[in-house]
């Protein structure tokens, strides 16, 4: 692997604002957590997922918790369970109890506390479903719900309400599959759990395999966290699986820019050198990544692994995730705050969710001040908040353009030109720029 891969996500993860988890002073990393795993096992991906920290037994063991909160915690696990491999937890600092690493997967107080707060199905999934697992809610594209496990848990996971101890998902496979082949106007897949990278490399394929044979879908969108919380999953086996049932794309999901490791970088390299697409959803979080900073610095270090900022979520009003929602001005301060000052590819898409299923709404600043059609004219506000106003160009030209030549008021052809109309030259400037030969160059002053 070129060292640019490594070098690149230790400069996304060092950032001015967030400090590498690694860094020295911190109560972090494998060393601290795993001092005694051999590099053989912390690389195996099916250990990681073996050795998850799934009981406050084991949380306990390895981050501190306060002991007046153990029956509250123990009360959220009831409602939602929790998973977290050891390659994640190692990146979270046990001495910081506002870690934002930690915050997303652990369950805390604040979760029991607004236990009761919020909808079950905040984006009427079920409502848009024909058949179990399959949700669509878009003319042209549907959702697949394949599982319930995931590598990790997210504390403010829209699906929740799948993913309690004993749950036992409806899949039915070859329902969903039926319901795409029969649904012509079906042309784009989203599959998705759980995680579906989580199952092994043959039950994976035998289900693209099924999606692939339909003649009228064309895309194949698979959802996943593994490149963030398991990245030895993404080895060569997959990789040359998934690149046998192109157009494939990974949407993947980093909300800090302390995910962005070396690992991660490594997992993401391996899927764009097979020609897997990979686009980012992020959700904002409150006292996780609602800055413009961590955003900005978050989009930059994707952009370096070759991952596009695609989506920015508000975070849905799902029961029990109230301590993490934000309001939408703040969603709109971190997209205004970004334009003009990263690239507009860094930019993600700033999205709600609209409750009850209303699909995804875009919330945008407003640089669009004032507009008269009549007139074709637009007041704008540009980055800087400079005000332009733009003129279109198709009343310029009907200010313009000469009248046309009135007929001749005869009955008889003629064969006299008609006169020629004067046509006010055009408006020219004067260039910075001169062109000499395949040269630009400067004019100078």
């Amino acid at each position: 692997m070129p060292d640019s891969v490594d070098t690149a996500a230790q400069r996304a993860a060092t950032t001015p604002d967030v400090p590498p988890a690694t860094q020295k002073g911190r109560s972090s990393g494998r060393a601290f957590f795993y001092p005694d795993v051999s590099d053989a096992e912390w690389n195996d991906w099916r250990w990681q997922f073996k050795n998850r920290v799934t009981t406050l037994e084991e949380l306990a063991a390895k981050l501190p918790i306060p002991p007046h909160e153990l029956g509250l915690r123990r009360e959220v696990l009831s409602d939602f369970r929790m998973g977290i491999t050891p390659y994640y937890l190692s990146l979270i600092d046990a001495d910081d109890e506002s870690d934002p690493i930690l915050k997303q997967v652990v369950p805390l107080s604040d979760e029991y506390y607004f236990r009761a707060v919020g909808e079950e199905d905040p984006l009427g999934e079920e409502k848009f479903s024909p058949v179990p697992g399959i949700t669509h809610r878009y003319p042209d594209r549907v959702l697949m719900v394949i599982s319930n496990n995931c590598a990790i848990y997210c504390r403010y996971c829209t699906r929740k309400r799948t993913m309690y101890d004993g749950a036992t998902p409806e899949v039915e496979l070859d329902r969903m599959v039926d319901y795409i082949a029969r649904t012509p106007q079906v042309r784009d897949v989203v599959v998705s759990g759980g995680d579906p990278l989580n199952y092994s490399t043959q039950k994976l394929e035998s289900i693209l395999s099924k999606l692939r044979a339909i003649p009228h879908l064309e895309i194949i969108r698979i959802g996943s966290r593994v490149p963030v919380a398991l990245p030895q999953r993404i080895d060569d086996e997959l990789v040359e699986m998934l690149q046998r049932y192109h157009p494939l794309w990974v949407n993947v999901h980093f909300n800090h820019p302390r995910e962005l490791t070396p690992e991660a970088a490594r997992a993401c390299d391996k899927l764009s050198r097979a020609g897997i697409p990979l686009n980012n959803q992020a959700v904002l979080l409150k006292g996780i990544n609602d800055t413009v900073e961590t955003v900005k610095s978050l989009c930059q270090g994707l952009m370096r692994m070759r991952v596009r900022p695609y989506y920015l979520y508000q975070c849905d009003p799902v029961r029990g995730a109230e301590h993490f929602r934000t309001p939408i001005s703040k969603g709109i301060e971190i997209i205004e705050g970004m334009r003009g000052h990263t690239s507009g590819l860094a930019i993600p898409t700033y999205v709600v969710d609209a409750p009850g299923g209303g699909g995804k709404i875009p919330v945008q600043p407003q640089y669009l001040l004032r507009y008269d059609e009549q007139k074709g004219r637009a007041v704008l506000r540009n980055f800087r908040d400079k005000i332009y106003e733009y003129l279109e160009p198709g009343y310029l030209r009907d200010e313009i353009r000469p009248p046309a030549p009135r007929p001749q008021e005869t009955d008889e052809p003629t064969a006299e030109p008609v006169a020629e109309i004067e046509v006010p030259p055009p408006v020219v400037g004067k260039s910075r720029w001169v062109r000499k030969g395949a040269t630009a160059r400067r004019e100078k002053k």
